[in-house]
């Protein structure tokens, strides 16, 4: 479908994000659909991309918004997501954060520590209002992805440890500015391996259990997203399998009567329908490597240099027989390579390269890095001048 495009890129100044709008709206509802059918909640994870089109399509399938931001809090009210659906995660909440949150009644704060149960309760007070919490426990659960992307485990930063948690409720017994109305869980991202949800369900029903035995029944239960997608072979799993990935909650997650169930997905939702286009500035031959120098860079996808994450790369413009090539950018670091040793089409200066499943953690952590430009957004499927 890409090399459909390519005649009306031609002209196009490069990099920019391709956005396909149209392949965006068949996932949403396939999640949608899927999560519907045992009343699921989905909370869309605004740090995987919070593109304004995007955000807006969204929020008309009727999504909420998990955010780990204030900023990201503001942007899902300006994008009008009801402050009703409107989380807020994050282990590093600043007061003038809080405060903003505060002011527009969001949903809930997923809290992380008890350091930060204090420093809300005191903030709500100054407020005369009651700040709706949930607890963030590490549940010591291994997601079977890479470190950099695990949060589950004790020895992540994220969450309050189980062997914590009598101190917690001491300490929100004196919050009188707090309702605990949940619990939440978060594992870690790009989890390929359905077993390790399974596992998930087991522990978070042990720790739904501690509370039960302590008379505390709680209305909301958020178990996180981390659901993986296919950046190996995006053509052919463009869109996830919601199906068993909810059935799997619905199988082994011992819900309470009344108990509503909420998930935080983003990579899932948008990254297949996002590539990072490129052209070709130089062809460097050596002896043992060729270099395919690109014009994009880890300024506008930072995941292969962050934690060596694959990506497909495809030239767009070229069918001759396979080189091998290092494909690389232009920033001057070292690490601002792409992939090496990866087999294209014999490559020449100007021809298009498409870098594939952008469309999550890459225009969200694009930079400046050597005062560079930020790159365009090219959208097909929808009209969004009034955006």
């Amino acid at each position: 479908m890409l090399k459909d495009l390519l005649e009306s890129w031609q002209n196009e100044p490069t990099p920019f994000y391709f956005y396909d709008l149209g392949l965006l709206r068949q996932t949403l509802e396939k999640a949608r659909n899927a999560a519907a059918k045992y009343n699921f909640q989905v909370h869309y994870a605004m740090k995987a991309n919070s593109n304004k089109p995007i955000l807006k399509l969204i929020r008309e399938f009727g999504f909420g918004a998990d955010c780990v931001s204030g900023n990201e809090v503001k942007r899902a009210l300006k994008r009008k997501f009801a402050p009703e659906h409107i989380v807020f995660a994050g282990v590093g909440k600043s007061d003038a954060e809080i405060n903003f949150a505060l002011n527009h009644n969001i949903f809930c704060f997923n809290c992380e520590s008890s350091q930060e149960i204090e420093v809300i309760n005191q903030l709500a007070a100054k407020q005369s209002k009651v700040a709706r919490i949930a607890l963030r426990i590490n549940p010591n659960v291994d997601a079977n992805t890479h470190k950099y992307i695990t949060t589950g485990l004790e020895e992540n930063k994220f969450g309050i440890n189980l062997w914590e948690l009598d101190g917690v409720m001491q300490l929100l017994q004196k919050c009188e500015n707090l309702e605990l109305i949940g619990l939440h869980f978060h594992i870690g991202s790009q989890i390929s391996d359905l077993n390790v949800f399974k596992n998930l369900c087991n522990r978070v029903n042990e720790v739904q259990q501690w509370f039960i035995n302590r008379n505390i029944r709680l209305p909301h239960l958020n178990v996180g997203g981390g659901l993986g997608v296919d950046y190996y072979h995006p053509g052919e799993n463009l869109i996830p399998d919601f199906e068993s990935y909810f059935a799997i909650f619905h199988e082994h997650l011992e819900v309470q009567p009344g108990q509503q169930v909420h998930f935080e997905l983003g990579r899932a939702l948008v990254a297949q329908c996002g590539s990072l286009i490129s052209r070709v500035l130089y062809i460097k031959k050596g002896l043992t490597t060729n270099f395919a120098i690109l014009d994009a860079g880890m300024t506008e996808l930072l995941r292969p240099m962050l934690y060596q994450a694959y990506h497909k790369i495809e030239n767009l413009s070229s069918q001759a027989g396979e080189v091998k090539y290092n494909v690389v950018g232009p920033i001057c670091e070292s690490t601002d390579c792409f992939a090496k040793d990866v087999f294209l089409p014999e490559t020449q200066r100007n021809d298009i390269v498409a870098i594939r499943t952008a469309g999550a953690y890459a225009e969200v952590m694009a930079s400046e890095y050597n005062l560079r430009d930020k790159a365009n957004a090219v959208y097909l499927g929808q009209e969004v001048k009034s955006v």
